[in-house]
């Protein structure tokens, strides 16, 4: 029988959500690493049985933890991170001169056709590739080497490299995103890499329109469009058809356009979703009601979706990595807050109900789908953005 696997990294640990296809009765295993932040775990695409992650300790520093089967027991598998020809550190401190240390893995993603080849997004920014199932780590040193890395500045949380996109069409094509220094494309494995950022317009920095320094705060993309990017950044919502070459907003109709959160449909590549917070300061729903916004052009006209979910004295956030997507064929809509509650859409965001209210706070939501997903279905024709309503230019917020 078909059925979902949710993983919820929190502040407190890890859980293994899991349900049939209906997901309406759910099983809740954990704490994993309890009492350890993990701000991320994914399941390898390639292997149901095989999931990543990063439980880190202000003690203990950074470990990347390895699952066999399924979540049910747990091995620690990274032995050394190399950078710049060196073996390094994960830790906070250990006490020896290296040039630089990372503090934590924000980000980890697996390939979608090897399950033992893995991408890790660490703070401060870099990525590493591991090509044995975590046990060994070389950096791509082109990013972290970049002539713009001097302009990087820190976002609120640090200057984590949170997203990672793998292109299944174009294996030498990766896109990541920095907090605060933008998106950035590598088309050879990484090796070299282009600011991604045309289009974009942040008021808070000295040059709005700056090759880098943008505070990004997620980008998402469908299977079957890869070049095509859906981005919520720091104020606005926006798209590009071209593979980050040029950004357009979309933010439309939206009652605030500041999130963190962005994703999209399984099976409907112009289908939309996300949270939007009342501003950057109060990381809260308008109104004390928590709502998800869905749109099915792909941007600008956008839709409130609020069934289940609560309609007063709300006041909890969805931090960047707590979306996530199933690929049963009544794609499942799944997000997690900083109050700790789960919640799940199993009719792509029609209905809402909670899996979960009492977990630690939720640093991030991921989801295997335990059955074979349904047979592809050719996409439908691109559609351009609608012509956008009027509302405030983020330039004059």
């Amino acid at each position: 029988m078909s059925g979902v696997r949710v993983l919820a990294g929190t502040h407190k640990g890890a859980f293994v959500l899991t349900s049939d296809g209906r997901r309406k009765n759910w099983k809740i295993a954990g704490p994993f690493f309890a009492g350890w932040p993990v701000y991320h775990m994914k399941g390898s695409p390639a292997d149901p049985r095989r999931i990543y992650a990063s439980p880190t300790s202000d003690w203990f520093g950074q470990q990347v933890q390895r699952s066999d089967d399924g979540g049910k027991t747990w091995t620690q598998v990274n032995n050394k991170f190399v950078y710049d020809g060196e073996t390094g550190t994960h830790q906070w401190y250990d006490g020896k001169p290296h040039p630089w240390e990372f503090k934590r893995v924000w980000h980890l993603e697996p390939h979608p056709a090897n399950p033992d080849v893995v991408y890790a997004g660490v703070e401060d920014a870099a990525l590493f590739r591991s090509d044995d199932g975590g046990q060994n780590w070389r950096e791509l040193s082109g990013l972290r080497r970049h002539s713009t890395g001097r302009r990087w500045q820190p976002g609120a949380g640090g200057m984590c490299l949170h997203t990672i996109l793998l292109d299944p069409k174009n294996p030498r094509r990766i896109v990541i995103a920095i907090s605060a220094a933008g998106a950035f494309r590598s088309d050879d494995g990484g090796e070299t890499w282009t600011p991604i950022n045309r289009g974009l317009y942040s008021k808070y920095l000295p040059d709005p329109t700056a090759e880098v320094g943008h505070c990004v705060h997620h980008v998402a993309m469908h299977a079957s469009r890869p070049d095509t990017l859906f981005m919520q950044k720091h104020w606005d919502v926006m798209r590009s058809d071209n593979a980050g070459g040029q950004w357009t907003e979309v933010s439309g109709n939206l009652p605030t356009d500041f999130g963190f959160v962005i994703d999209v449909h399984a099976h409907q590549p112009e289908t939309v979703y996300v949270v939007p917070i009342k501003s950057d300061v109060e990381h809260y729903p308008l109104d004390g009601k928590l709502r998800v916004w869905r749109s099915r052009s792909g941007g600008n006209q956008w839709q409130e979706l609020k069934r289940g979910l609560p309609d007063r004295d709300c006041y909890v956030n969805v931090l960047r990595d707590a979306m996530a997507v199933d690929q049963l064929d009544d794609c499942g809509i799944y997000f997690g807050t900083t109050g700790g509650q789960v919640y799940v859409s199993p009719d792509g965001g029609d209905h809402w109900q909670a899996i979960t209210h009492d977990l630690p706070k939720v640093l991030s939501i991921e989801v295997q789908t335990l059955a074979s997903p349904r047979a592809k279905r050719a996409a439908p024709p691109a559609r351009k953005p609608q012509p956008k309503p009027k509302r405030a230019s983020a330039r004059s917020r």
